[in-house]
């Protein structure tokens, strides 16, 4: 099966190829090192007696953030070191900055091409493999089968996209998935989509979210007040749009302005998903009159509005400013959703669209727990967004909720670092 992959591989790239340079381009970054996606990894010191070194794959910002509690575990247990690698730049970006002192070399991921990944086994030489969420690629995984590596998938999730895909062709699925040790899945109910696609129910684990183990560092007083009048909002409350999607900007100004029409003391902050949208978002906030600034420009010269917060890696940051915030893409026609899981941690109070599919269980542990408020329409959100910041009651309730929930469900990174420690001992016998 691996041939047949191996096969349509390049044609299926060259096809591609357009639309990925264009945003390889669009985004920026990729240049610095195009040819580690030809195996040229980054160089690695040699392997130390009694070191295990794992290669541990994290695509993007929001997996890379999560890997943290497990990379400083891998630290602090010791026997082990890690070579880390993403595939985008602003995953690339994050790791360069936070990662350093807790792996042995931080790279690009290779095309999952046979030679390429090829040359990047023969140079990394791991023990183990690790892959984070939905990371299953077939050539890396036939690789690490070729070298007697056991793969471990952790945080292993399955959108509704995904699985109705991996349902339709669960054969090719399981066939390309051979050689994956252990599935460590984020919750019951990914273990029961991997199940009904037909992985044997001993390679599958429940172990929790990584993503609830994330400490986030607290602002003080005077760190949020600073970051305030960076970013230029004034004293009063302040509505976070968290990873926005085109169109559910424009209900989050419809109810900035609902609410300063009854009176409240309001600003906007918006973080778009994509920072390269700015443009596309700077046209619309000049449309409506209200005054804006791009925390990309630097220090705001005066209080605004609304603010956006275009850069990379802050999100964390600027949702403590926040009084209420909305989850992005997932109001129609967007669908998956993005991540509650920094917000929930922070105690804020949560307001998302019906279209959350890439969080349902996370979602649903909130909705349960009486931490979050769904909205189904742009102008429910508009609503219940004036609502609860009209209500502080309301709002801390959400908030305590929310509180109550995080500590109920931490504990993911002891039970992941367990089977790792289980996969590195048979691996050395």
């Amino acid at each position: 099966m691996i041939w047949v992959y191996r096969i349509i591989f390049l044609p299926a790239l060259l096809l591609a190829s357009p639309y990925y340079l264009w945003r390889m381009r669009r985004r920026g970054g990729y240049g610095e090192a195009f040819w580690q996606r030809l195996g040229r990894t980054v160089p690695l010191p040699p392997k130390r007696p009694g070191v295990r070194r794992i290669w541990l794959q994290a695509v993007s910002v929001g997996e890379m953030l999560a890997i943290g509690p497990l990379l400083e575990a891998i630290k602090r247990e010791g026997g082990m070191e890690v070579f880390l690698t993403t595939t985008t730049s602003t995953g690339y970006q994050l790791a360069k900055e936070k990662y350093p002192a807790l792996t042995v070399g931080i790279g690009y991921f290779p095309l999952d091409f046979w030679w390429a990944s090829e040359r990047a086994w023969w140079r990394v030489q791991p023990d183990l493999c690790i892959l984070m969420e939905g990371e299953r690629w077939p050539e890396h995984v036939r690789q690490a089968e070729c070298h007697g590596v056991p793969v471990l998938s952790v945080n292993a999730r399955l959108s509704d996209r995904s699985y109705r895909r991996s349902m339709q062709f669960a054969p090719f699925v399981l066939a390309l998935s051979r050689g994956i040790t252990r599935l460590l899945c984020a919750s019951k109910g990914d273990e029961q989509r991997f199940k009904a696609i037909g992985f044997p129910a001993e390679r599958l684990q429940t172990t929790g979210n990584l993503k609830l183990d994330v400490e986030i560092p607290l602002l003080g007083e005077a760190d949020r007040a600073k970051l305030r009048k960076e970013v230029g909002l004034g004293d009063g409350l302040v509505l976070l749009g968290s990873s926005t999607w085109p169109g559910e900007e424009k209900a989050l100004i419809a109810a900035l302005q609902e609410a300063r029409g009854k009176g409240l003391d309001v600003s906007l902050l918006i973080v778009p998903r994509h920072a390269e949208r700015r443009e596309e978002l700077r046209e619309l906030l000049a449309e409506t009159g209200l005054s804006f600034h791009f925390r990309s420009a630097g220090v705001a010269p005066r209080v605004v509005d609304v603010a956006i917060g275009d850069t990379t890696g802050e999100l964390r940051k600027l949702t403590q400013l926040a009084d209420l915030v909305f989850v992005g893409k997932s109001l129609a026609p967007h669908d998956g959703g993005q991540t509650p899981v920094e917000a929930a941690i922070l105690e804020k109070p949560l307001l998302h669209g019906p279209h959350m599919t890439n969080f349902r269980d996370i979602i649903r542990g909130l909705t349960d727990a009486g931490a979050v408020r769904k909205v189904e329409t742009h102008e429910d959100l508009v609503r219940e967004a004036v609502e609860y910041l009209r209500f502080p009651a309301k709002r801390a309730k959400l908030s305590s909720s929310a509180h109550a929930w995080h500590e109920a469900n931490r504990g993911a990174t002891e039970r992941t670092l367990a089977v790792v420690r289980e996969l590195l001992a048979k691996r050395v016998s």
